[in-house]
């Protein structure tokens, strides 16, 4: 694949797992071992008990839209043909809340606690962003 000329996220660290398995489409959070809490950002040590034993946990990629902005100024050149578009913070059922899209959605269209779910973008080859749409 080439023509992607948007900024691409640094596979590497504690993220490393996150985005091999968007790789292979499935979306995995970290979950502590000891009380079950689900984290992202990907990090050693759990926020609830303390705790630095972990697991990466398949989720179902189900959420609820949290909160959203619209850019209507490009930020980077490779948004300039997408203006305006929209950047969300989806509240996954887990608990957890990620930084994407919502695709197939204009930015008028969007509201706080829409259901959406999740589906993967094979934007380079090495590169596979989750993004959101609209639940049936």
């Amino acid at each position: 694949m080439t023509g992607y000329n948007k900024p691409l996220p640094h596979i590497a660290g504690q993220a490393q797992e996150f985005w091999q398995g968007c790789k292979r489409h499935e979306l995995l959070i970290q979950r502590c071992t000891d009380c079950g809490t689900y984290r992202h950002y990907p990090r050693p040590m759990c926020p609830n008990c303390g705790s630095w034993n972990a697991e990466w946990a398949r989720v179902n990629g189900k959420g609820t839209v949290y909160t959203y902005v619209i850019a209507v100024q490009p930020f980077h050149p490779g948004f300039a043909a997408e203006a305006p578009y929209a950047t969300v913070i989806v509240e996954l059922s887990e608990g957890v809340r990620l930084m994407s899209n919502v695709v197939d959605c204009p930015p008028d269209d969007l509201y706080i606690g829409m259901p959406v779910e999740v589906v993967f973008d094979d934007v380079t080859d090495e590169v596979t962003l989750p993004r959101f749409r609209k639940a049936a």
